[in-house]
């Protein structure tokens, strides 16, 4: 089944990645995945650092003439930063250089000191090298691939914003979004399928940017097209649900996930289920609204994937709250790193990408095949028995 490493530093030369076990004879859309990458760094809020990159990706393995090849697909995303970095990022021993940006003061709410405490580092560089939202490049990547599968089986991943600090998208929008507005979505900086929003959400913006803060939100993740019976509820760690809200909660900043209507405030049961009819002339079973968000049991019913991810405010502020200097053990107020103010816009993109990946893998799981040939003969096999039940 696929799995994929990443590796790369933020200031490093670059972001390396490795998938494996993908497909054989999918199409490989480069121009699909750079403009994934680009999506990332969008968004009202973001910082300097987007100023200076342009990702691409570079691919070097696995890939031939356009289509996968079922080897091992392997590619880096250059950074373009290096040039400014490369002595005090540099593989070479260089004590001198490495004085230079020395970080002994942790930030609260970053992986800084628990990560030096963990390595036993005097430099938390090499923490907040790694644990850098820098890395989520790879995994956009790694999602554009698996997005291109999907895509070919007749699954479409998308993200709205709901949320930026206390400017809410209303419940009866929430019911009207649908893939059709992913280009309504696209054309707002705040990525809000309500664009009467757009000028309130980019207010609590400047205001956080005023005040030297940083604010988050909440983003939905949706996927259309997903067949019924993804997913396990065999196995506690087979169920759809179980296996993406880990991957959302691994995003960097995400402090909780919801799946469908999970954090609905005390509803009945009767006011959070979903009656099942069946249409005897599709042969189809379905219901009339998605409180569930698309998964039942650990498994997938059939209806719209809908997860959303909370994203914390950021840690990296102007205005640095108070910490320790791990070197001396004297009170400081923590160390300023250049950073965003706002990142619930490009975290959206990030949850499509884990989404679209956890699908892939879920896709492979059910129906296997070294090709994605099979694989779509094995999905129009399983649908057409679906219907004969």
């Amino acid at each position: 089944m696929l799995r994929f490493l990443t590796s790369g530093e933020s200031h490093g030369k670059g972001l390396l990645s490795t998938i494996e076990a993908f497909p054989a004879k999918v199409p490989v859309d480069v121009s699909f995945i750079n403009a994934e990458l680009k999506r990332r760094m969008s968004g009202y809020g973001r910082g300097a650092r987007m100023k200076i990159e342009s990702d691409q990706i570079d691919i070097f393995a696995g890939v031939r003439h356009g289509y996968t090849l079922g080897s091992p697909i392997g590619f880096i995303i250059h950074n373009r930063d290096w040039v400014n970095w490369s002595d005090i990022m540099s593989s070479e021993p260089n004590p001198e250089a490495a004085e230079k940006r020395r970080v002994t003061r942790p930030r609260p709410g970053h992986a800084d000191l628990v990560g030096g405490l963990k390595y036993q580092f005097d430099d938390m560089r090499n923490v907040l090298e790694r644990s850098s939202a820098r890395e989520t490049t790879s995994r956009v990547a790694i999602g554009a691939f698996c997005k291109l599968l999907l895509r070919e089986l007749g699954i479409q991943v998308y993200s709205h914003i709901v949320s930026i600090k206390d400017v809410r998208i209303s419940a009866e929008q929430l019911e009207k979004v649908s893939f059709d507005l992913v280009p309504q979505i696209e054309s707002s900086d705040m990525r809000c399928s309500d664009v009467s929003l757009d000028e309130a959400m980019k207010k609590a913006v400047d205001q956080a940017i005023e005040k030297g803060e940083t604010i988050g939100g909440t983003f939905e993740v949706r996927a259309v097209g997903v067949p019924a019976g993804l997913g396990s509820y065999v196995h506690w760690d087979r169920k759809l649900d179980g296996r993406l809200a880990q991957a959302v909660m691994s995003i960097n900043a995400i402090k909780a996930v919801e799946v469908g209507r999970g954090l609905e405030l005390d509803p009945y049961g009767s006011e959070f289920h979903d009656e099942i009819f069946y249409n005897t002339e599709t042969r189809e079973f379905y219901r009339k609204t998605n409180r569930a968000g698309g998964i039942e049991g650990g498994t997938s019913n059939g209806q719209e994937i809908v997860v959303r991810g909370v994203v914390k405010p950021i840690p990296t502020l102007r205005r640095p709250l108070m910490s320790v200097d791990v070197a001396t053990k004297e009170p400081f107020k923590a160390q300023y790193e250049r950073s965003d103010t706002c990142i619930v816009p490009a975290a959206g993109v990030i949850g499509e990408a884990m989404v679209a990946i956890v699908l892939a893998q879920a896709v492979q799981e059910k129906f296997g095949g070294d090709t994605l040939q099979e694989i779509q003969s094995n999905l129009q096999s399983y649908c057409r028995a679906l219907k004969e039940m």
